[in-house]
């Protein structure tokens, strides 16, 4: 099979395979681009999830590395910052699962393309082979034409139907990896936001425990001074 037969064989589809060319380009197109965008944010989002878990809070969102707060993830830390201090949990998670729907739509993006190459790919395919088949057909009008070219042309216009089924088998394999690669990013903000209001509910306990055990101390140290002056007195 040379590529002028190829040719030929899209021009007897109507030039469905044409299209199903174009539909697979595209197709690949976004199944390369989001594999590797999510997978950046996953391993992002693992690297920050461990910094969490093994260090102080203010110090990790203070040298949170460029490259991870250009993330969706880092949007969250940005969210923390411009929440007030003297917010409660409840306002806090809103602040958060807030920053975390503006990034909701990032994620799946160009997806819904890979969704419309499977569904459109074998429809397209048995169009092109309803096509060929006509033309097979048309040849039974010649009586100079035997079976083995009808035959012939019914095989060649099957050829339609197995690339759509073809590509379509293709997407659904990959659309369900990236689905799912979405679906483990979504985990990891969730993760996330849970880690930071955690965290930084502990910092505000600590710190009014500090006060507390400040304020007693000092004012000890105010009676015994008081104290000390009325005995020199």
């Amino acid at each position: 099979m040379n590529l002028s037969h190829l040719f030929e064989l899209a021009n007897d589809s109507g030039g469905t395979l044409y299209l199903m060319t174009v539909l697979l380009l595209v197709a690949l197109t976004v199944i390369i681009e989001r594999a590797r965008y999510l997978s950046n944010m996953q391993h992002g989002g693992d690297k920050i999830i461990a910094m969490l878990k093994r260090g102080d809070f203010a110090a990790e969102q203070a040298s949170l590395p460029t490259q991870l707060a250009r993330l969706p993830h880092g949007r969250l830390f940005d969210a923390l910052q411009q929440a007030s201090a003297d917010a409660d949990r409840s306002k806090l998670e809103g602040h958060l699962e807030e920053a975390i729907m503006h990034q909701v739509p990032t994620l799946d993006r160009s997806l819904w393309l890979l969704d419309t190459v499977i569904t459109l790919a074998p429809l397209l395919g048995l169009f092109g082979t309803i096509i060929g088949m006509f033309n097979a057909f048309h040849v039974l009008g010649d009586a100079q034409n035997g079976a083995a070219q009808v035959t012939g042309g019914i095989a060649e216009a099957l050829i339609a139907t197995a690339s759509g089924l073809f590509i379509a088998m293709i997407g659904v394999g990959f659309f369900n990896a990236l689905h799912t690669r979405v679906r483990i990013v979504l985990h990891q903000l969730e993760t996330i936001k849970i880690m930071l209001v955690n965290r930084d509910r502990r910092d505000h306990q600590s710190n009014h425990r500090h006060d507390h055990q400040d304020a007693p101390a000092g004012a000890g140290v105010s009676r015994v001074q008081t104290i000390a002056h009325s005995a020199r007195a």
